[in-house]
């Protein structure tokens, strides 16, 4: 007899950039992958996410991709018959009559708030912990994704390393053919860049311009472009667009879907990357990486940039570890960082050290165990 599908509803709301449906899109296609699994997106601003996923039409109230069904989440909700796993991307607040939905049903589904990822030490401690409702018959547990055992782990599918390696051993000349750029100067640094708005932009860029070595710098479409535009003294760039100051060429990329951006950051030899889901990719993709936080109020983001900078430089030389901190602190504007030019210069100085520990990085994630499967197993017990 074949087992019995289990069904699941993840509801998003996109409330800044793509990282929320970044999340919830890699995660519904995680869960999907099984045959045993039927899966619903709710997600309220099908425009966004079409920009993520060119296949998605902002059009219609529901579609099938890649095996999940995508539903718009539209005010007023319309009727659904709850599903057995129900998850909360970030803690946004399930429609009322959706809730009350969930309350009539016997048993009542397992309720999940899916957390932001931070490597602060806490989190293991909150993970998993139930919360009941003060009204309804019904209990929220919240899952936390983390770098320690004892957390959710993180989105990196167990197939990746595999089809990383692949790609940077075989397919990586063709990519850089593809894109018009031929491959690398034996001297040359290819660097991708995805960018909030960021003070230390255009010092940096003018570092990068002073090299004695040529750095070729990849910009997808984004919130950088017009400070980028601003520092080459034009009116605007555009995909395709290409510019050069001294040892300095940039070529400003399409926005792109998830498994483009996965090669963009497997291909490049540093990237730069901001938010929750471009910043474990970035750590998934074995190469270096600087990551800027997500700027939040009373400055909450330096404590989550200082918990991940003391998990990710061990093993480092004291010297490296403290070039890796410099840069990052300097890209995130943390009091008392060192003026970006001289970051990156410390950061060139040590990079011999970088690659090999970012791999080594990337192994010991990857023993965590994938996001996907944690939370599967969490809430599919729970159903027995």
């Amino acid at each position: 007899m074949p087992a019995m599908r289990v069904t699941w509803d993840i509801f998003c709301n996109v409330v800044d950039n793509y990282g929320d449906i970044g999340v919830a899109w890699r995660l519904a296609r995680g869960l999907a992958a099984a045959p045993d699994r039927r899966v619903r997106l709710w997600v309220d601003d099908l425009g966004v996410f079409r920009r993520l996923w060119p296949a998605i039409d902002a059009g219609l109230d529901a579609q099938t991709c890649e095996g999940v069904a995508v539903h718009a989440w539209r005010t007023p909700f319309a009727a659904a018959e709850p599903a057995q796993v129900v998850v909360e991307a970030f803690g946004c607040a399930l429609p009322d009559s959706y809730l009350a939905a969930m309350a009539q049903l016997s048993p009542p589904p397992v309720w999940i708030n899916l957390e932001y990822l931070s490597a602060e030490a806490w989190v293991a401690g909150h993970h998993g912990l139930p919360s009941p409702h003060p009204r309804l018959p019904l209990t929220k547990h919240f899952f936390f994704p983390g770098y320690t055992p004892g957390t959710g782990g993180l989105l990196i599918e167990r197939e990746l390393p595999a089809r990383r390696d692949a790609f940077q051993a075989a397919e990586i000349d063709g990519y850089w053919r593809a894109l018009g750029l031929g491959m690398p100067a034996p001297d040359e640094l290819r660097v991708s860049l995805f960018a909030y708005e960021n003070t230390a932009l255009p010092a940096l860029f003018d570092a990068w311009a002073a090299e004695p070595r040529r750095i070729t710098c990849l910009v997808p479409e984004g919130r950088a472009i017009p400070q980028l535009a601003a520092w080459l003294g034009v009116p605007a760039l555009r995909a395709g667009d290409t510019a050069q100051r001294d040892a300095l060429r940039i070529r400003v990329l399409p926005f792109t879907d998830q498994d483009a951006y996965d090669r963009l950051l497997w291909a490049c030899d540093l990237n730069f990357v901001r938010g929750e889901d471009s910043c474990v990719r970035a750590q998934a993709a074995a190469r270096p990486l600087v990551w800027q936080a997500y700027p939040q109020a009373g400055r909450a983001h330096w404590d989550k940039l200082e918990a991940l900078l003391g998990r990710y430089v061990g093993g480092l030389d004291a010297a490296a570890a403290d070039a890796v901190r410099g840069l990052w602190r300097g890209w995130n504007g943390v009091a008392g960082a060192p003026p970006i030019a001289s970051a990156w210069a410390a950061w060139r100085e040590h990079e011999a050290a970088l690659l090999p520990h970012a791999r080594a990085w990337a192994g010991r994630l990857q023993a965590l165990g994938n996001l996907a499967d944690a939370l599967a197993e969490f809430a599919e017990s729970k159903l027995k």
